[in-house]
């Protein structure tokens, strides 16, 4: 069983999600640009006190309204559809695990550990893949709104990319050997303690409590690296709003507001880099089944 498969057997209800997920991103991506423009319509206008002041204030405000409330709409009836579709899948996949485990004579305990180790299956696809695509489309938003505002802003997030592309690559791969272990120790927890000696059982998690701690070094070390490059952009763009080009309020808080955002998408790679790991491995296993 591999992800492509899982996607071409339930293709209509991922779409309907990926589809839900692009207008609630888009809406999201819009939406700073249009509250940016309220405050200013509210800065100016807020000494003028006739009819086309006050119908220019709430123009802004209605658009702003209208982005809100698609974003928070699409999001809640994805957040509905999601359940339904994913823990069909969650069925069916273990329904197949136990088919293949019973037509080879494999031990029910391993079939079991792997049945509940197939959550991340739907785990992944209910919530990781909407998550990928999410900050996909909310990084490259982020990069092309400010560019509206300087370029210089949007080179500037671009460049520093690459060197936190390289970090999330070496983090991946150092990961994908531990989960591999992860795993290893997971399907001898049914045997640990059908041997009836807690010194078994306190080995198999001792085991997975140590490699679940190197997975924990490997994450502060590449949170904190790229903590530091991003405060270094952060500064950068600050400087080119602020200093150089005298962007008025309503703009300002855009910029930030966009900057904030693309900080905190780039910051999600490695998680999702690490659940990716994490299931190919999971893939290999159910395959070889």
């Amino acid at each position: 069983m591999k992800i492509v498969d899982l996607i071409i057997a339930y293709k209509k209800g991922i779409a309907i999600v990926l589809s839900l997920i692009l207008i609630e991103n888009i809406a999201w991506i819009v939406e700073p640009t249009l509250f940016g423009n309220l405050i200013d319509a509210f800065i100016e206008k807020a000494s003028a006190e006739t009819i086309e002041a006050k119908v220019l204030r709430i123009l802004p405000l209605l658009l702003w309204i209208l982005a809100y409330l698609i974003n928070s709409g699409s999001g809640a009836i994805r957040r509905r559809i999601e359940a339904r579709t994913f823990q069909k899948m969650y069925v069916e996949l273990v329904t197949q695990i136990a088919e293949k485990g019973n037509l080879i004579k494999q031990d029910p305990s391993k079939s079991a550990a792997r049945a509940h180790l197939s959550k991340e299956y739907v785990a992944f696809m209910q919530y990781r893949l909407p998550e990928i695509a999410e900050q996909t489309i909310t990084i490259i938003g982020a990069v092309i709104a400010q560019a509206f505002f300087d370029w210089r802003i949007s080179a500037a997030c671009l460049f520093i990319a690459f060197p936190l592309i390289i970090i999330s690559i070496i983090y991946n791969k150092k990961v994908v050997t531990l989960q591999t272990e992860l795993h290893d120790n997971y399907e001898q927890i049914y045997d640990s303690f059908s041997s009836f000696e807690s010194a078994k059982v306190k080995q198999t998690f001792s085991s997975m409590a140590r490699i679940q701690e190197q997975i924990a070094k490997w994450s502060a070390a590449n949170f904190g690296i790229m903590r530091l490059v991003l405060l270094i952009i952060f500064l950068f763009v600050l400087y080119i709003a602020i200093d150089l080009d005298n962007f008025s309020t309503g703009n300002i808080y855009s910029i930030v507001a966009y900057l904030w955002t693309f900080v905190t998408s780039v910051e999600y790679i490695p998680e999702l880099m690490e659940s990716t790991a994490s299931l190919k491995d999971l893939s290999n296993r159910i395959k070889s089944s």
